[in-house]
């Protein structure tokens, strides 16, 4: 137990079983049978999108949403394949073939693990808004742009990854328009597109495929002009309708450094996604999301999933709401889930080879139109000029580049917006002659202090770490003409202090030391002050120059000008 509190992983579906009971019991089986039916085409078309077999996308979710729902933090939680990863697995495949995805799907599976290990749950969260709206938005216009070839029947072969390339390659062959093939998509579309205008409750995606599938198998038995429609059978032959037996991959130094930027972005990407995921179910159930937990349980679901064959996993918000608005409140909701994709692996194979593969680019293209967020953005560029330019800059490195870089960059982005707002929000104040001890507090007892003529005080607002350490160097700098006998350094204020405002205070205190100046810091906090006993700070500065309160600190500067003077 200790060693579960240590790590913070408590999954939910442990504590919801100590107040099971059958009514709960009846909302969950209903809520994950509805949501096994909705996953079933989109862990189909993720797998192909992703350029895996279905049967792949299909033991993605059904192992992994198993996993999620046994080991998360979120109690409504549905994990699989989804849209975000297209882009980066689709990448990995086609310069690392599917060894190369697995192991970097393991290693990210263990970057999860360690970053819930570390409690980095809520960090996680703190990645600005516009970088979030900005790759989301780019992975929706690379998915819209993947399906093209089977949405309009083009037949190409070996079609470029790459943005532009892709588009020209589109442009120069739009003439070989397959229109049976083009009729089924749109038809497939417009039913999606109608279906939440008459009840939101019904899949709209199942309810095309269903369709579709069975519109075309009715017009290849009245004729020929819809033979050439491609289904998933046609392109994905023979496949297996069995469980794929685990198996292992080669692990070496050579490979983990080649593979480790491309395991940091599905780590990365399915952490913000699946925290998302859960901040916006909590909202809607009330519940609380253990974010460590979250974080271990995907990890050890993308841990397991590649030894299978699977690709990465992480929360899907859609299918999430869907348990939500169907009743599930309980873990249990999303194994049942899982289960139900199981019995349709085993038991209906042969009816997934009719699905046109027109009918899965139009989901596709819905999961991208509902993934674009555009309406988000019109109101981002309502913002700031800086929010605008990093959902931008985020947007364009998603699309035009890759999403690793995209993530790597947009993670850039967020420390330096965070640093400079940090920076804008912070502040050194200097006083001197006389100090209000109650002057930024919401105190009405306002004592005012005389300050002996020879003693400055420097007052930090905010942590001291380097963007504020270099300004407060800047700042000592600049008044080095006015010498003055005491220097007061108060500190009431900082929270912390890194290495950099520790090497700063450092030089501060010698080269006071070599004009003759002396040094006294006030308001140290507990943790700030340890910081200092462990740099032996104390070798430099004397015990009694670091005051806990400003009274004290002005009290001894006065008495050093006194003595001096």
């Amino acid at each position: 137990m200790k060693m579960t509190n240590a790590l913070d992983f408590k999954p939910k579906l442990f504590s919801a079983l100590k107040t099971y009971n059958a009514a709960k019991f009846r909302s969950d089986v209903i809520a994950g049978i509805v949501v096994g039916i909705v996953a079933l085409p989109l862990a189909i078309a993720f797998g192909i999108a992703s350029g895996v077999s279905p049967t792949i996308g299909l033991i993605t979710a059904i192992i992994g949403g198993f996993i999620v729902s046994a080991l998360g933090g979120c109690s409504v939680q549905i994990g699989g394949p989804t849209g975000a990863f297209i882009v980066i697995v689709y990448n990995i495949i086609a310069t690392y073939g599917l060894e190369g995805l697995a192991i970097a799907t393991f290693m990210a599976g263990l970057i999860l693990v360690l970053m819930g290990v570390f409690k980095l749950g809520t960090v996680i969260k703190f990645i600005p808004y516009p970088i979030v709206v900005g790759f989301t938005a780019g992975i929706a216009l690379t998915i819209f742009s993947t399906q093209m070839n089977d949405f309009f029947g083009l037949g190409l072969k070996d079609v470029p990854s790459e943005f532009i390339p892709k588009w020209g390659e589109y442009f120069r062959n739009f003439d070989k328009i397959d229109w049976p093939t083009l009729l089924v998509g749109a038809v497939s579309l417009a039913i999606m597109i109608v279906t939440p205008k008459i009840s939101k409750k019904l899949p709209g995606a199942l309810i095309a495929i269903i369709i579709a599938t069975i519109g075309l198998w009715l017009l290849n038995l009245t004729g020929d002009t819809f033979a050439d429609v491609a289904t998933i059978g046609s392109r994905f032959q023979g496949m297996s309708t069995d469980i794929p037996t685990p198996h292992g991959f080669k692990l070496d130094m050579a490979t983990i450094n080649l593979l480790l930027p491309s395991a940091f972005t599905i780590a990365v990407l399915g952490a913000i996604e699946s925290l998302l995921s859960a901040t916006v179910a909590d909202g809607v159930t009330g519940s609380r999301t253990n974010s460590n937990t979250e974080l271990i349980g995907q990890g050890v679901a993308n841990i397991v999933v590649p030894l299978f064959g699977g690709i990465p996993v992480t929360g899907a918000i859609a299918r999430t709401m869907t348990n939500i608005t169907n009743g599930g409140r309980t873990p249990v909701a999303g194994i049942i889930h899982a289960v139900v994709l199981l019995m349709i692996f085993l038991f209906l194979m042969p009816l997934i080879n009719m699905i046109p593969m027109a009918c899965l680019a139009a989901v596709l293209l819905m999961v991208a139109y509902n993934m674009s967020g555009w309406r988000t953005i019109v109101h981002i560029f309502r913002s700031p000029m800086s929010d605008i330019w990093v959902l931008l800059v985020t947007f364009v490195l998603t699309v035009i580049f890759d999403l690793t870089i995209a993530i790597e960059i947009g993670l850039l982005l967020a420390v330096v917006l965070f640093l400079r707002r940090v920076m804008q929000n912070s502040e050194i104040k200097v006083y001197s002659e006389q100090l209000d001890v109650a002057e930024g507090t919401d105190s009405d007892n306002h004592e005012v202090l005389d300050v002996a003529k020879g003693v400055s005080i420097y007052e930090i607002d905010g942590p001291f770490f380097f963007g504020i350490a270099t300004k407060f160097d800047e700042l000592m700098r600049s008044s080095l003409s006015d010498k003055p006998i005491v220097r007061i350094i108060r500190m009431r204020k900082v929270s912390f202090i890194d290495a950099t405002g520790l090497h700063n205070l450092e030089m501060l205190v010698n080269s006071s030391k070599a004009e003759g100046i002396e040094v006294v810091l006030s308001g140290v906090h507990d943790n700030v002050r340890a910081t200092l006993e462990h740099a032996e700070f104390d070798k430099l500065l004397p015990a009694d120059h670091v005051c806990d309160h400003i009274t004290k600190a002005i009290a001894m500067a006065n008495s050093i000008v006194a003595n001096k003077k």
